[in-house]
Order: C-alpha cells, then structure tokens, then sequence
C-alpha cells in the first residue's frame, strides 16, 4: 500500500493559517489545515490543542477530548492541553471531572483568566445538577448495617453504568415540548422547522451538489440539537432555571423601587447620553440607548416617575431623529407617530408641535413634499418664536417650490423674510431671500428675482458666507440672460415700462414689510 503523500507547504504556514479560519470561525477549514500540520509534524503538542478546540467548535467532544490528551502524553503540565480537555470534558457533561483539569491548570497558571472561569462554570453546573451542598441536611438515626449488605449486593452483581444515549437517526427521543422550549430557547423553532421538512418525501430523497442526501443533513441537524439539549439540561436543569428566573425578577422588582431622587438622575443622565451619541455621529448607539431607557421607563409608575408620560413620548422621538440618521426612514416615521399619538391622548401641545415637526421632516427627506406640507402647515397655530416660523414658513415654501407651485412658494418666502426680520436673525433673512428669487424665476418675473438676489448676495457678504455669494453669482448671471432673452424676444409694449418704472413691483424684497405682507396671506389662500 503506497504512502499518503506529503501535503504542499511548511508546518508553520499551516498553523498559522488554520489559526485565523479559527478565529474567523471557518472550523471546517481550519481542521484540514491542523490535519495537514500533523501530517508534516505528528504528535506536536501545540497542533493537537488547536485541533482539539476546533473538533470542540464543530461539536466532534470525542476527537476533542482525545487530541487534548495526546497533547498531555509527554508533559503532563501542558496549559493548553490540560485547558482543552477540561473544556471537552465539560461540554461532554462529566462536570466533576472538568473541575479536576480546570484546578489543575489554574494551580499551574494562576494568571489565566479561562481557568478561573472554567472553575465558576463547573461548580455553577454540579450545583445545578445536585444543589447546593447547604441544602442537603444529614440525620443519624438507625444503624448501618444496610452498608455492609448493599456491599455484598455489589460483589454479586456488577453495576452496568448507562451512558448517555446516543440518538440514531431513524430514532427521536420523547420529551415534553414545554421542556425541550425551555432547553433550546430560540433554537426551538429551528428543531420544528427541521422536523417539518422530515415530512416533505421528494425534498428528502434528494441531495446536494457534493453528493450529501439532504435526510441524512436534516437527521444531523435534528441529532445535534437534541445531544445540546441533554447537555443544557445537566448544565442546567429546568427547576435551576425556575430558580433563576424568579431572582432575577425579584432584582427587578428592587429596582423599580429606587428613590425619585435616583431615577431623576438616572433620566437626567441618559438623556444627555443619547443627545450626545447623535450628535457624535453615532445614531445607532444612540437609537439603541434610547431603546433601553424607553423599556425602562415603561416599567416604572406614575408614583415613581411622575413625568412618565411625557418621558415616554420624548424618547420615541429621539428614536425617530436617530432612525432616520440611520436612513431608516419608516421606522423613523413610525416612531415619531408614537410620539404624536401618546402626545394627542395626554393633552401634551409642545410634544405634538415637536412630533408634527419631526413628521414633516421624514416626508421632506423622502421627497414626499405635499405630505409634508400638510404636516407642517397643521404646527403653524402652534408655532411661538418668530425664528421658528422662518424656519417652517422657509421648509413649506420649499416643498411648495419642488412642487412647482411657485407662487405658494414665494408667498410662504416673503412669510419666512418677514419673520426672520422681526426676529433679527440674517442667515435666516438671506434664506428665504434665495426662495423667493428662485420662485420669482420660475414665475419668469425675472426683474424682482435680480433685485431679490443682489439683496441676498449683499447679506452673504456681511454674514462672510463665500459659499452662498459663489451660488447667488452665478443664479444671477442665469437669471440676467433670461431676463435679457426675455427682453429681445418680447413684443409687449410692457417691457419699457419695467425699465422706466421699477417701482412698480409689490413683490420686490425692499418693500415686503407691507406690500409682500399683503401678497404673502394671498399667497397662502391660494396655498391652501
């Protein structure tokens, strides 16, 4: 019989290779480059404790437990080795024995954290499997002479010890399903999903590209889960998990209970927590924070939380700002309707503006500008500083303008003037100047759209903006070759006039005070 060929490579790359599809979790691959190591090297210790986590990771316990121990055949104080068989040991469910290798290691290697952990993990197991050693309360009542029966007993009929069985294929344990829930938690509906394809004959009978019979795959998967099963169940067992689960409801219940003063900061800090992630540039940390507080919240009563309600509503609204700087649009917009919602039924007017502000957003940023026109022109009556009405005259009338209604346009950018006017704001001023000039060219009133934009570029260079000045420039080149084309091609005897009389335009910037106050409500009849 010929000798199997060397593999093509060197040991070293070997390892090295099969070490990062390891930590990738590439197992399947990482094996054949352990098995090809050992094929250059056989029986190095470090290759055998490698090979020996990955049969672990692909749920070969047998071949795990065996690499880990030729691992330890020269050197019994072999960290890794004595590691990965208490780790194979453990998952095999012989806990006590586990134990043992994890003292050891840590007797050798104190300094390493996994058999520390290991140790936890193990005592954790054996009392959950047995309870705790306090629980258990000896009497000494009667003799002993039932010992030394039970002994002669042994000698005369030797103890079959059962192993854990192993499930074949064509056979399927029976178990409670409330129970076998409770053990695989979310991969329940895995193991049903599997077992619902047993039941499809043709989907059965048929195989994969590498030749596999897809029965034998799904038998596999079905097996595999059972045997995590069992395993979980010793690890632990069901009333450990009953247990469990009533302490951890008994900590929550402390927890609701914490002082007003304690929540209140709590709160406090949260809020400035999530401010501050969207800000930063991290909407998904933020969303996710928001999330947390918000279940939080909804725990806690009135009595605890006297503002709970309003708390409620601002977070869902910060979990909308955040969604759609994730460009999670719908959500974003379902959010913010939860804000709207729970602000409507408890009488909450300054979180319905801030909710109806929010929803126009969403649909502007989607191109859903009528909408969002709709939205917004419902938070007009609520609206109480004049820099708040620039802002949304400003955004109506640029939807106004995307939909090509430049007339509504120019009515809501003259509001918008007029308000940043009265408040003294001029980045705002300049703002809607640039609207009303660029509905005014699309109305093809191309004189007051030159003069609207010579104002305009007059305060971008107070406010130092070279931006706005570089674009005001050049929409102003554009419109004046409009207005000039119009000039030439134009028979009107009206066209004289406009350079004869350029006083008589009511919609120029210069006199919007009174004469675009009254084309302004106008416009906004017409609007609406």
């Amino acid at each position: 019989m010929e000798a199997e060929a060397a593999p093509v490579g060197t040991f070293p790359s070997f390892m090295t290779e099969g070490s990062v599809l390891l930590r990738r979790g590439e197992h399947g691959k990482a094996l054949v480059c352990f098995n090809n190591a050992l094929k250059l090297r056989g029986g190095d210790r470090e290759c055998l404790a490698a090979r020996s986590k990955c049969f672990l990771r692909l749920g070969d316990t047998d071949n795990a437990l065996k690499d880990a121990e030729a691992s330890l055949r020269n050197d019994q104080t072999f960290s890794k080795g004595l590691y990965q068989k208490a780790e194979a040991l453990y998952t095999m469910g012989d806990f006590e024995f586990a134990l043992v290798f994890y003292h050891r290691g840590y007797r050798l290697r104190p300094e390493l954290h996994e058999f520390k952990v290991g140790i936890e993990k193990s005592q954790e197991a054996i009392i959950n499997c047995i309870g705790a050693p306090s629980s258990v309360k000896l009497k000494n009542k009667g003799n002993l002479c039932f010992i030394s029966k039970q002994a002669e007993c042994k000698q005369k009929v030797p103890i079959k010890v059962a192993k854990n069985p192993k499930w074949t294929k064509n056979q399927k344990p029976v178990r409670n399903p409330k129970t076998e829930r409770e053990l695989l938690g979310e991969l329940y509906a895995d193991k049903a999903y599997l077992e619902k394809l047993l039941n499809d004959k043709e989907l059965m009978e048929s195989s994969t590209q590498q030749g596999i019979k897809v029965k034998d795959l799904v038998l596999g998967g079905i097996s595999y889960l059972e045997t995590r099963s069992e395993f979980w169940q010793q690890q632990k067992p069901i009333y450990a998990r009953v247990r469990e689960r009533k302490l951890r409801q008994q900590r929550w219940s402390r927890d609701k209970k914490q002082k007003p003063l304690e929540v209140g900061r709590y709160i406090e800090k949260a809020m400035e927590d999530i401010d501050m992630l969207l800000s930063g540039d991290s909407p998904e940390d933020s969303c996710k924070k928001a999330k947390r507080v918000l279940r939080k919240v909804q725990g806690w009563s009135e009595e605890e939380l006297p503002n709970r309600k309003e708390l409620i509503a601002d977070l869902y609204s910060r979990i909308g700002k955040a969604q759609l700087e994730m460009g999670q649009t719908e959500a974003a917009l379902q959010s913010h309707r939860m804000d709207l919602e729970l602000a409507r039924q408890h009488d909450l007017p300054d979180a319905v503006s801030r909710a109806l502000e929010n929803i126009g957003r969403v649909y502007a940023s989607t191109r859903r500008f009528q909408p969002a026109i709709d939205t917004w022109e419902k938070k007009i009556p609520m609206v109480k500083s004049n820099l708040e009405k620039a802002w949304l005259f400003h955004e109506i009338g640029r939807c106004y303008l995307e939909l090509d209604n430049a007339k509504a346009a120019q009515s809501y950018g003259l509001k918008s003037l007029q308000a940043a006017g009265e408040e003294g704001d001029a980045e705002w001023q300049l703002h809607a100047m640039v609207l009303v000039a660029q509905a005014q060219v699309r109305l093809k009133d191309y004189r007051p759209a030159i003069l609207t934009f010579e104002k305009a570029l007059d305060k971008a260079t107070l406010l130092h903006d070279e931006a706005a000045q570089e674009a005001i420039v050049t929409a102003l080149d554009e419109v004046s070759k409009s207005f000039m084309e119009q000039l030439s091609d134009t028979e009107d005897p009206r066209a004289p006039s406009l350079r004869e009389d350029p006083s008589s335009e009511s919609t120029e910037v210069d006199g919007f005070e009174k004469d675009a106050e009254g084309e302004a409500g106008a416009g906004a009849q017409r609007g609406h």
